[in-house]
């Protein structure tokens, strides 16, 4: 199973691949790595502004088997009013991106089409990023790469902390990252924002989405 988040310039920008089965849209996120930066407050900093309420926690646009964390922003199942309405339409078309990054991988790289049950799990995994790095590689000689990462945002040599420290940082960020009002306060200020776009209007430059896609 191949979790991703993607832009949709196609590029990948996190990838995690276990075996289907043990791993499934519910409990994937719990083996993979995409929060462990954030959770030992080591991430690059994000701060936006949406409808003019201060954020300052990157979002992914998943579906809704996603928990209601503060970064995933869901859809609606059921709206029931235009600006609901005009949400969904919206954050489902962005989300279209990673399928059709999921769908350019494995054309591009007949292997991923190949029946996988010989094989070991580490040589599957192996054969599956190295496909994601290689598709990377030709977003990128093609030009299509929207935003290229900032390695200075990373920093090359990272505080040192005692394991206390560690621990009351981790639970303070799981805290954060689940928390259910920056989930719903993103959300409602989300739908105001799209609800004053045009119609036609896509803002590319904010999207990026997450999905999982599981295969034999």
């Amino acid at each position: 199973m191949l979790e991703a988040v993607a832009s949709y310039d196609l590029w990948l920008w996190h990838a995690y691949f276990g075996p289907a089965g043990s791993n499934n849209d519910i409990n994937v996120l719990n083996e993979s790595d995409l929060f462990d930066q954030f959770l030992q407050d080591r991430a690059p900093a994000v701060n936006f502004t949406v409808n003019g309420q201060q954020f300052t926690k990157g979002y992914y646009l998943a579906d809704g088997i996603y928990p209601e964390w503060a970064t995933p922003v869901k859809s609606f199942k059921c709206p029931m009013d235009p600006k609901t309405s005009k949400f969904k339409r919206f954050q489902e078309s962005a989300r279209k991106d990673v399928e059709r990054a999921f769908g350019v991988l494995q054309g591009r790289w007949r292997i991923l089409q190949q029946g996988a049950r010989p094989l070991s799990i580490n040589k599957i995994k192996r054969i599956m990023y190295s496909c994601v790095l290689l598709h990377n590689m030709v977003v990128k000689y093609n030009g299509r790469a929207i935003s290229p990462l900032d390695l200075e945002l990373i920093p090359d040599n990272p505080p040192t902390r005692s394991w206390d420290k560690r621990v009351d940082i981790q639970l303070h960020m799981t805290g954060e990252l689940r928390d259910r009002a920056t989930h719903n306060h993103l959300g409602g200020a989300l739908v105001e924002h799209i609800w004053n776009l045009p119609e036609n209007q896509r803002e590319r430059c904010v999207y990026e989405v997450v999905d999982g896609r599981s295969r034999e």
